[in-house]
């Protein structure tokens, strides 16, 4: 018997092994947290039931299953999804950057689609009119000048006029919840890569700007936010344990996030790359006129926190630049929690202005007004302009920043 019992151990202990193993590593890839719409099924506030529902997503709208947000709300006989609202880059995330989107009908659904990105902005009484509550879902990316947080203040600004209540199904912020920098938006340059004074990087939840919009900034809109279980501030992306679904077409993985902050405001200038148009977008700082050597010895005398510049030739294949011979730096994040992107971003100008004074990029610029309003203000260009160093820039925010991290306080809902 004990031979006979030692010889099945001998057979199934590998199997065992090799069951336990498949089960940690699936239990290791499990969403650490519960988003909003997981606690909406769960537990449906009462606000929801036997409501006619119009939600405002786009393929960000996942559960943490990765069913989306449109299939749950249609399928699920406790609800009724009556419309769909696509932000930028539509509901189903192909629409290129600045592209405007029409309406139609959702050929999955049926339900009719409305866009708050071509003929306005923000939902008319004709699009709600089947609607008695307005709920978003939308994976935001942490940062001032990217358009769907100002598609839900508009969103929530409609709901107030016509007296529905509005939801948001909260989701985490990329870049943590503890990274806040970069200069607090003057409103004579408010625009819709920027309605609000907050800073370039503001450090928060989609749930928490909407308090601080509705709060703050007067909206004052009936507003349930279904916050998010497990998540803390401290989190990035992949210690979430949830799958990226990129937000825009160059925004392919989590981490992209933090290269957007760091380039995409120069990247409006449109003299130099940021590397949309290349395998690696927004982790270049290049263009024809760029010696990549000079400026990687440059920057890394720097001793930046958290990042290393490469220098590197390339060619784009759409957008600016294409097929001219261009050269510059790729960034490389050696470390993500002491990474500060704006920063960064401060630096990289202020070097190519000291180092090829001979190319003005801001004068030679079609679109100084879209740098001005991804910056916030003109305080920026005139800085760099008069020679100012990037610590004195960076210096230069720092009362506003203070003033609002007072604010945005009363707002976080998160440890």
């Amino acid at each position: 018997m004990k031979n006979h019992f030692f010889s099945l151990n001998k057979f199934y202990l590998p199997l065992i092994f090799i069951f336990l193993s498949h089960y940690i590593a699936n239990a290791q890839q499990l969403p650490q947290i519960r988003l909003g719409i997981d606690r909406l099924v769960m537990n449906p506030p009462e606000i929801i039931l036997g409501k006619r529902l119009g939600l405002i997503t786009n393929p960000t709208g996942m559960a943490g299953n990765m069913r989306s947000t449109i299939d749950i709300l249609f399928t699920d006989n406790r609800f009724q999804l009556t419309a769909l609202f696509g932000p930028e880059h539509g509901v189903r995330g192909d629409a290129f950057a600045g592209k405007k989107v029409a309406d139609y009908q959702d050929p999955k659904t049926g339900v009719p689609v409305y866009s708050l990105y071509g003929k306005t902005r923000k939902p008319t009484p004709e699009m709600l009119k089947n609607v008695d509550l307005l709920i978003f879902d939308i994976q935001d990316i942490g940062i001032r000048p990217y358009t769907y947080i100002y598609t839900m203040a508009l969103a929530m600004k409609a709901a107030k006029e016509n007296g529905i209540p509005f939801v948001v199904l909260d989701r985490p912020n990329p870049l943590g919840g503890l990274l806040v920098e970069g200069p607090v938006l003057d409103t004579k340059f408010k625009s819709f890569i920027g309605m609000y004074p907050i800073p370039y990087v503001h450090g928060m939840t989609v749930g928490e700007l909407a308090g601080l919009f509705n709060e703050e900034y007067g909206i004052g809109c009936d507003l349930t936010v279904i916050r998010m279980q497990g998540w803390r501030r401290e989190m990035l992306f992949h210690e979430t344990g949830l799958i990226w679904v990129p937000t825009s077409p160059h925004l392919p993985h989590p981490e992209t996030a933090f290269f957007i902050a760091a380039t995409g405001g120069f990247g409006e200038l449109g003299t130099i790359s940021e590397g949309v148009g290349t395998p690696f977008p927004f982790e270049i700082c290049g263009a024809p006129w760029i010696d990549g050597e000079k400026l990687a010895r440059e920057l890394n005398n720097f001793n930046l926190p958290g990042v290393f510049f490469r220098p590197l030739s390339f060619k784009t294949y759409y957008l600016r630049f294409v097929n001219e011979p261009c050269s510059g730096v790729q960034l490389h994040i050696t470390d993500f929690t002491q990474f500060e992107p704006m920063r960064v971003q401060i630096h990289l100008l202020t070097a190519l202005k000291k180092l090829f004074p001979e190319y003005d990029y801001f004068k030679e610029s079609k679109r100084i007004s879209s740098f001005n309003k991804a910056m916030g203000s003109d305080k920026i260009m005139r800085q760099i302009q008069a020679g100012k160093s990037a610590e004195e820039i960076i210096s230069s925010w720092r009362e506003e920043m203070a003033q609002f991290l007072k604010i945005r306080g009363k707002y976080l809902i998160y440890q």
